[in-house]
């Protein structure tokens, strides 16, 4: 997970609209869209929840699902296992990473069989050390999302990841809200993540649009993750913070834009700064000087372009003669001035 390189996720989640084909065809249209990868979730409803209908299981968050019990959310939510297989070799030949969320030992059992290459914990799951263990024993990078984390869990999940000997670990700012508001993001929170964590950072976003995403890579985001849904109409829990295949190739676009804007920490100059610098300030002689006359403010200036002798030698030349004679308009070099040493 330690690229130069922003890593794109996009997140099918529950948008495969309980149809393997949709599924499919979103994993062609987030390749289509720049995506680096691909992200599903794997669980069934009975291995996240339980089946009761009692008010600990009814979700009042009055946001995505107000109102639903845990377990039917999940239900009609969930991306069948026996898709896992065949959704995992398309994209091999799309040539797209594709990956998953666990949310059991059974889940990362199945995962380990098809090989995915990189592990994300949920933020609901950031606080179920015996899962992280178990992903962490895999010794593959472990993403983390932190919607609804304390400093603590944070802190304890990162330290159970490298008790196995695993040091691929990426922190997700994120808001558990569904979506979540603009005003909620506080991605100053991604360089905090860096800072206390010793880890990679990025992204995880349920805002509405792409700013968050975007204002995130500018700040030192390197991992991106935005749920993505292959057309609007197909619906579902998580369509109102998804981006369909132009938005999201949009957002891509930006991130790459962003990162070339972004360059590198150095005082070394570009190609284009060396060819700017001819024209930056410089002495000229601004009235026609003869041999022996005095320099003053009256006859030379700090003016553009840069071909004359630095600004900063003007006092040191004020008052002493002229070598030779001089046309306005010629740049004020050493050879001009008598006894001046640059």
């Amino acid at each position: 997970m330690k690229d130069e390189k922003v890593f794109i996720i996009a997140e099918m989640s529950a948008n495969h609209g309980n149809d393997i084909e949709v599924a499919k065809e979103t994993i062609r249209a987030a390749k289509r869209a720049g995506a680096d990868a691909i992200k599903l979730q794997t669980y069934k409803p009975e291995t996240i929840t339980l089946n009761h209908k009692s008010d600990n299981f009814l979700i009042k968050t009055g946001g995505v699902g107000d109102g639903t019990y845990l377990y039917d959310l999940y239900k009609e939510a969930h991306l069948p296992w026996e898709w896992h297989k065949e959704l995992f070799n398309l994209a091999k030949e799309e040539q797209i990473i594709c990956f998953s969320s666990p949310f059991d030992f059974s889940a990362v059992d199945l995962l380990e069989k098809l090989n995915s290459p990189i592990y994300k914990i949920a933020s609901y799951e950031i606080t179920d050390i015996p899962l992280i263990k178990y992903v962490a024993s895999k010794r593959k990078p472990v993403i983390i999302s932190t919607g609804c984390a304390t400093f603590k869990d944070i802190e304890l999940a990162i330290s159970t990841i490298r008790a196995e000997k695993n040091n691929d670990i990426t922190v997700l700012k994120c808001t558990s809200a569904y979506p979540s508001p603009i005003s909620d993001a506080n991605i100053n929170m991604i360089k905090k993540y860096k800072d206390d964590f010793n880890v990679n950072v990025g992204i995880s976003d349920h805002t509405k649009g792409i700013t968050v995403p975007i204002a995130s890579v500018a700040i030192g985001a390197k991992v991106v993750e935005k749920h993505f849904i292959l057309d609007k109409s197909i619906g579902g829990y998580d369509v109102s913070f998804s981006l369909d295949e132009n938005e999201f190739t949009n957002m891509v676009k930006e991130i790459r834009n962003v990162e070339k804007a972004l360059g590198n920490v150095s005082y070394t100059l570009s190609k284009n700064q060396i060819q700017g610098k001819k024209y930056s300030r410089s002495l000229f002689v601004i009235k026609d000087i003869k041999k022996g006359e005095l320099f003053s403010y009256q006859n030379i200036r700090s003016i553009r372009p840069g071909n004359g002798l630095h600004p900063k030698l003007l006092e040191s030349i004020i008052g002493k003669k002229s070598t030779m004679d001089i046309s306005k308009g010629d740049p004020l070099k050493i050879k001009h001035i008598d006894r001046l040493k640059n």
